[in-house]
């Protein structure tokens, strides 16, 4: 059984890849508003699927961390946006209380690798 971690620091790994699944931390944007923020997670997201093997359309499963659920009509504008039709991952978002409070929004990614 191999697991690879990648970007990994004493306390978290960016990536981890086992069993041809790739798990991503918690991804966040300090600027902006929920909009704002939400792209350039989900821009994040994208860039590190694309570097450990997989994409957006090889996601399982998402845990979006919203620091008040007054934005969720927002965040899912941007997100409804970005998802391709047909490629919606399972989805579980809930209301947070964020590591830092400019953060309004966080997201936690596993995903297929592409073979």
């Amino acid at each position: 059984m191999e697991i690879k971690r990648f970007e990994t620091t004493e306390r978290m790994s960016k990536a981890v890849v086992h069993n041809n699944t790739l798990y991503l931390c918690g991804q966040v944007h300090a600027e902006g508003d929920i909009k704002e923020q939400t792209a350039k997670v989900l821009e994040k997201i994208e860039d590190l699927l694309n570097k450990y093997g997989s994409d957006k359309n090889h996601m399982l499963s998402v845990t979006i961390y919203i620091k008040d659920m007054k934005d969720f009509a927002d965040m899912n504008s941007v997100w409804d946006a970005w998802i391709e039709k047909g490629f919606a991952p399972a989805r579980a978002c809930v209301e947070a209380k964020m590591a830092r409070e400019c953060l309004l929004v966080e997201m936690s990614v596993v995903a297929a690798i592409k073979e």
